[in-house]
């Protein structure tokens, strides 16, 4: 874009006095001359009996002020520079073309920036609807290379805000799983400072990478898959004794840790809660499955998708799955009957996550929507992070939102952070 803008506005329009000016512009604010070219594209498409104009003519000067000032004066000010009119463009531009044009070329321009933005953040299928990466990592803990073993031979990486890794730690939680049968690194969200993707390293005690001293997660992912090049993803399950990846998929992660046993045969005598009991694997996988694609996923593809139909769908879906989940609460202390399992586990980091992220920022079932709305499904949400051991130290529910509202800026691109919901917010304390 910047390339074609460039060519032409060395050829139709600006003389060599101000093909510097134009080019440093460019350079800096692609969007804004966008929407000066097409305002007067437009100008000449329904006026051609008028001639050519120049875009930079009557902007010419201020951009030339601005930049020798260092864009002290980029805002248009009243006259006692109190009030910040922005780029004033619709006061300067009205004059050569319609104020309606102005907004429509600068609203589709960046939506086509805001399009591009999202595609890079979360792959998009011809719908406009989030697809969600494969995982080529395959191996199981307890299957050929893998044996079923502690003293921390196997490595999990999480980051707190991540409810995929949220999953796996609940998992060592409700187990009571040890650092001396599973190690735990946590990492942090910092796309600034990764390379690739978002998770990186830190030097508190708990968040340095303990087998390469890596800098962040794409050096861990290079180091035991050289070549790789898919998304470097968290939760990440590793063996440390022959340094390789055994998953990236959280649903496997947690069917790992819940079932295997880490080389201590008291493992299921130090907790009472079993996530995949053989009686329940049936619905527990069936429960698994609709949850998934109405919340799990469902959320994501409400907040990842950039058109109204693929928004609509996966809103819809949200709203089905709250309500079947709060039906089924309405007889069940759980999901799949009196006790906690798999199904509740993977359940749990959403609903903890919507009220702060999910219904505000991807407008998942709607904007205003509440787990309360749900009184049986907020009942189970009280219910498991006051009686399920560990629920409670899972996480960080502050920095888990506020940091979707940091980090996804192509939904939040002003960069505020609204104030941070609590537990007692979503009525979980008193």
């Amino acid at each position: 874009l910047a390339s074609k803008m460039k060519l032409h506005f060395r050829n139709e329009y600006v003389g060599k006095e101000n093909y510097s000016l134009v080019l440093f512009w460019i350079r800096k604010f692609p969007i804004f001359v966008a929407v000066i070219v097409g305002t007067v594209s437009y100008a000449e498409a329904v006026r051609p009996d008028r001639p050519p104009t120049d875009p930079i003519a009557f902007l010419a000067p201020r951009m030339r002020q601005c930049r020798e000032n260092r864009f002290s004066s980029l805002k248009s000010t009243d006259e006692d520079g109190s009030i910040d009119k922005g780029f004033n463009l619709l006061e300067t531009a009205s004059s050569v073309v319609p104020q309606g044009q102005i907004v429509s070329v600068a609203k589709n321009t960046v939506k086509f920036a805001w399009g591009r933005m999202m595609a890079e953040l979360a792959p998009q299928d011809k719908s406009g609807s989030y697809k969600r990466p494969q995982y080529k990592f395959s191996g199981y803990i307890g299957q050929g290379n893998f044996p079923d073993e502690g003293g921390g031979r196997y490595q999990l990486y999480v980051g707190n805000p991540c409810p995929w890794c949220h999953r796996a730690r609940l998992a060592l939680k409700v187990r009571q799983i040890i650092d001396d049968e599973v190690g735990l690194t946590y990492l942090v969200d910092d796309p600034v400072r990764a390379s690739r993707g978002g998770w990186v390293f830190d030097k508190k005690p708990g968040y340095s990478d303990p087998i390469f001293a890596s800098n962040d997660l794409r050096q861990l992912y290079e180091r035991m898959s050289p070549g790789f090049k898919g998304r470097c993803t968290a939760p990440l399950l590793v063996d440390s004794k022959r340094k390789e990846i055994i998953s990236n998929e959280s649903s496997d992660i947690v069917r790992m840790l819940g079932t295997a046993s880490f080389g201590r045969e008291d493992l299921r005598l130090r907790t009472a809660i079993d996530l995949y009991p053989p009686d329940l694997a049936k619905i527990i996988d069936e429960t698994n499955i609709w949850v998934y694609e109405l919340l799990n996923n469902g959320v994501y593809q409400c907040g990842f998708s950039t058109t109204q139909v693929a928004y609509d769908r996966a809103s819809a879906g949200v709203r089905r799955g709250l309500e079947r989940c709060n039906d089924i609460l309405s007889n069940n202390d759980f999901l799949c009957g009196p006790n906690f399992t798999e199904a509740d586990l993977r359940l749990l980091p959403t609903v903890l996550r919507f009220d702060g992220s999910y219904a505000p920022l991807f407008r998942a079932g709607g904007a205003h929507l509440r787990i309360r709305d749900f009184p049986n499904l907020h009942k189970w949400l009280i219910k498991c992070w006051h009686d399920v051991p560990g629920v409670k130290d899972s996480i960080d529910i502050q920095d888990a939102n506020s940091s979707y509202y940091r980090q996804l800026f192509p939904l939040n691109p002003g960069g505020l952070i609204p104030t941070a919901i609590t537990a007692k917010d979503i009525g979980l304390e008193a």
